[in-house]
């Protein structure tokens, strides 16, 4: 199997972002923080979309739904997530369905991230921006969206539940600044 088939994407084929990374990113990381070898600069190193189904609790099928667009979303097949422990206050029993997640990686990851800088968060109610302080102190960035139809995929007519969902974006960074940085200069939203 190669790599064209694994992917669904074309032989020789480079996401936008990918190669923004190599050509804007990598030069400017570079002259701001000294590094003296490329491989010592940060780089994103996965994606994980993340949608819970609180409403899964009276009805499992909404899992199902979730997963078809976060589907449709990602451009892979989700993964259900279940209940580790019952919860008898929240009606929760052992291994019960209430999400879904997807992790991207490569091409699909700076896939994504294009349509979600580009597309997705100008489709966004009220936007104001990405919050900038939303890092862990390990240099990963994590931001939600109430509405998962901000997504060009999903068609508004065939949506039966609007759903929120969280978006990971694991980087190798060390601190939260580099990451910003490099965030930054692949053109995500902050506020200042």
């Amino acid at each position: 199997m190669d790599a064209a088939e694994t992917t669904g994407l074309p032989e020789g084929y480079e996401p936008r972002f990918a190669k923004l990374y190599r050509e804007k990113v990598v030069p400017d990381l570079q002259e701001k923080f000294n590094y003296s070898n490329v491989m010592m600069l940060p780089r994103i190193d996965k994606v994980v979309l993340n949608m819970g189904v609180g409403e899964a609790v009276n009805d499992t099928r909404k899992v199902q739904s979730a997963m078809r667009d976060l589907a449709l979303i990602a451009g892979q097949q989700p993964v259900m997530t279940r209940a580790k422990n019952s919860i008898a206050g929240f009606k929760v029993r052992e291994q019960m369905p209430l999400g879904c997640k997807v992790t991207l990686r490569r091409q699909k990851m700076y896939e994504f991230l294009d349509r979600f800088v580009t597309i997705a968060l100008p489709r966004v109610k009220d936007f104001r921006g990405l919050n900038p302080k939303s890092f862990d102190g390990r240099g990963n960035f994590a931001c939600g969206v109430k509405e998962h139809l901000v997504f060009p995929e999903i068609i508004y007519d065939k949506v039966d539940q609007v759903w929120g969902m969280d978006i990971i974006v694991a980087t190798t960074a060390k601190t939260d600044d580099e990451a910003r940085e490099m965030l930054r200069l692949f053109n995500f939203p902050f506020r200042t």
